[in-house]
């Protein structure tokens, strides 16, 4: 008889909920136009609205690693989907600033635990040799959720009105909730699903493997932990290049659409057709530069070959690529350039998360839940600071342009100090 394979009925569980975690998150930037004509916005505002997901966010996204350690997968990511559900049905009642602000704080508060969450399950229900693989597959729901998410909302919106689309999306979230407290466990030998054959298979250690084949719930980290988790210097400049990724990621998420509208005059059915291609190119090179990175590592056995060089080289890209889109006033290259910025500031997103195993495996979640805080800082500023700019000179010519320095100022970080075969042994 065939070896059962729930373990990956988990993934996918954890695939669909960042699916709708994403969608989520990028819906109001689809619907801010419309709540801005219904309640007045002004482009400050409408820039502090956007940006207040990542206040929520940044505390979350840092005592969800914790948590996670301690309490497990389960626990933290029921009670965030129940929060974040909430969130968005409040956002559909939303009739003021105030409102919308704390639905988009909470929102983020909600969310925050939701990738430490994931890096916990896998590492509880995956074996070593396939844990990358099961991170590659669900990380790819954020690239082709915003994808779907385009076309998606904004068929919702025009059927629809915002109130409406965010009533809708309550209850897609809300739907996911039972189906993970019932189907997940965070020890897979406690699912009635998982049978003895598989049980042994997520267990077995291959040779040369030498991370913890299977982990445990842990205390809350001690001070010793967590200054190791904070001084080593391969994992503080991978903070610093996660933290641009997530600026590049939310500027685009929170602004795209109304830069295609404000810039070029889109309406809203062809702004969400006009945004799938980067972040379908983007899933693709998420997709290929993950398989990528693990090859080079089984080739040339060098993390700094197969994790370092890969973000330094795509977040390279993506600062050379935004730049023509600063200075262009037609539409063919400015899409052409948003591509390969979204595509390349994405496709090492496997080799960060990667990172954090590769050095502290037994705290991954922890390590995880700190990068994470970097990249909500950064979901608070790239809307806020966008809006400001926009508030002043009513260009986003200066966006762009900031984008180029912080990428190349990561580019830098990267090359200096991110050396994880070394850094690897200082944090054994």
């Amino acid at each position: 008889m065939a070896r059962s394979r729930y373990r990956w009925f988990i993934v996918f569980l954890l695939f669909a909920i960042t699916v709708v975690n994403y969608i989520d998150r990028a819906a109001l930037s689809y619907a801010i136009p419309l709540i801005q004509r219904d309640l007045g916005l002004s482009p400050e505002a409408t820039g502090a609205i956007l940006g207040a997901f990542g206040l929520g966010y940044a505390v979350t996204t840092l005592i969800g690693g914790f948590a996670v350690d301690r309490y497990g997968a389960r626990l933290v990511l029921t009670v965030a989907a129940v929060l974040w559900s909430l969130s968005i049905g409040a956002t559909a009642l939303a009739t003021s600033v105030a409102i919308l602000y704390a639905a988009r704080v909470l929102l983020g508060v909600s969310e925050g635990p939701n990738f430490p969450a994931l890096t916990g399950a896998v590492s509880h229900w995956l074996s070593p040799h396939e844990r990358a693989t099961a991170l590659a597959n669900a990380l790819l729901a954020v690239p082709l959720a915003l994808a779907i998410g385009g076309p998606l909302v904004t068929q919702l919106l025009g059927w629809l009105d915002w109130r409406l689309t965010f009533g809708v999306l309550f209850v897609l979230s809300a739907a996911w909730i039972p189906l993970w407290y019932f189907c997940f466990r965070d020890d897979p030998s406690q699912s009635r699903f998982v049978k003895a054959d598989e049980l042994a298979h997520i267990r077995k250690v291959d040779p040369g493997v030498t991370a913890a084949p299977h982990a445990v719930l842990k205390s809350w980290p001690e001070p010793g932990v967590l200054k190791a988790l904070l001084t080593n210097r391969t994992l503080l400049a991978n903070y610093w290049a996660f933290f641009v990724f997530g600026y590049f990621l939310f500027f685009f998420m929170s602004w795209l659409p109304s830069y295609l509208e404000r810039k070029y005059g889109l309406n809203l059915a062809a702004v969400g057709l006009f945004s799938v291609l980067p972040w379908l190119s983007a899933a693709f090179l998420l997709w290929a530069m993950g398989r990528w990175s693990d090859h080079l590592l089984k080739t040339t056995g060098s993390m700094r070959i197969s994790r370092s060089w890969l973000i330094a080289g795509s977040q390279f890209v993506a600062a050379l690529a935004v730049i023509p889109v600063a200075l262009t006033d037609n539409l063919t290259v400015a899409i052409a350039g948003i591509t390969v910025a979204v595509a390349s500031s994405m496709g090492a997103n496997a080799a960060y998360y990667a990172v954090n195993v590769d050095i502290v495996p037994e705290r991954a979640a922890t390590a995880l839940g700190i990068m994470d805080f970097a990249f909500a800082i950064a979901g608070f500023l790239a809307p806020a600071i966008t809006g400001w700019v926009l508030n002043l000179r009513g260009s986003f010519a200066d966006g762009f342009l900031l984008m180029t320095v912080l990428a190349l100022s990561s580019v830098l970080v990267v090359l200096l100090f991110h050396h994880p075969d070394r850094d690897r042994e200082k944090a054994a």
